[in-house]
């Protein structure tokens, strides 16, 4: 019947081919990246600190050549798994919630739903909650995706970089809502001697926030395969003594960086992904100029009045 409402049972089998497909969807991108890594990564010695590898390369291109790198790779890998979680979540959802899946969503849903609320001040920014989810959900499993031996992607500038271009062309169409001549005149104020510097304090707000992310995640990586190379070298020092195949085992490498790894890949990873979250709510909400808009608002009303009362 149209209208009718249906909601699947969790026990049926046509909801457990969905899950199971939906899980899937998590896991395959992340493994297929992982393949990729192993087949392109050379064989090396020692220490080896790297960025991302190229995987493909097309040089008839008409202005540069197209590379694909495993930071894009992964960074649709970690997409399209995030697009899966969503999706695994939401699946079979009730109006009384049934499912512990669904609590978990709700629970998301609150929690991004009060940093927009706590941070960015007007009815204009309702609507941002699914917008500062995907950056912080994107950010966090990004980081995240070193744990499975995979290329950061948040660990290439590239990638910051874009979504700190993404979110200052919002901060400067917030702050156009003021007019295009009040946005121009800001950059001379408090005194026109110091124009240049407000300009140049403009992009500063998107080159902090791409190098602030992304030099925090690369540092943890490089101290991470330091402490291992080193772990790796005190091991062979201290029990290389040991009989036959023993002495060859790096014992030390075996639960240590693990400790490490809680901080400088899990905590520093969802951290800076809160830290890129929250500046991306506060530098929106302070971009717009709200007496200049509200000043510019009355104007067109205005002149709305007065053309419909000479068209009358």
């Amino acid at each position: 019947m149209k209208g009718e409402v249906i909601f699947l049972n969790p026990k049926d089998t046509r909801f457990r081919v969905i899950d199971g497909l939906l899980i899937a969807m998590m896991i395959v991108p992340l493994l297929i990246a992982a393949i990729l890594k192993i087949l392109y990564t050379p064989a090396t010695e020692g220490i080896s600190i790297t960025g991302a590898l190229v995987y493909l390369q097309i040089d008839s291109m008409p202005l540069q050549p197209l590379i694909i790198s495993e930071s894009q790779v992964n960074s649709w890998a970690v997409v399209i798994a995030i697009v899966g979680l969503c999706l695994y979540l939401t699946h079979g959802l009730t109006v009384k919630a049934e499912l512990k899946r669904q609590l978990a969503a709700e629970w998301i849903v609150e929690k991004v739903n009060a940093i927009v609320h706590s941070n960015m001040e007007g009815d204009i920014f309702a609507g941002y909650g699914p917008f500062i989810a995907a950056i912080m959900g994107l950010s966090a499993f990004s980081s995240l995706s070193c744990l499975l031996g995979l290329f950061s992607p948040t660990g290439d500038v590239n990638v910051t970089a874009g979504w700190s271009i993404l979110v200052f062309g919002i901060i400067t169409h917030y702050k156009l809502k003021g007019g295009l001549g009040n946005y121009l005149i800001g950059f001379t104020k408090p005194v026109p001697l110091f124009t240049p510097m407000s300009i140049i304090g403009e992009f500063a707000t998107p080159v902090s926030m791409a190098f602030r992310h992304y030099g925090n995640v690369l540092s943890g990586a490089v101290i991470s395969t330091l402490i291992g190379t080193a772990l790796t070298g005190l091991s062979a020092k201290l029990l290389g003594w040991l009989p036959g195949f023993l002495g060859d085992i790096p014992f030390l490498r075996i639960g240590i960086p693990a400790i490490f790894s809680i901080y400088f890949d899990v905590f520093s990873g969802a951290m800076q992904a809160f830290i890129f979250a929250t500046l991306t709510t506060l530098n929106i909400s302070g971009a717009v100029p709200w007496e200049d808009w509200e000043k510019r608002r009355e104007r067109k009303a205005a002149k709305q009045q007065k053309n419909a009362a000479r068209a009358v």
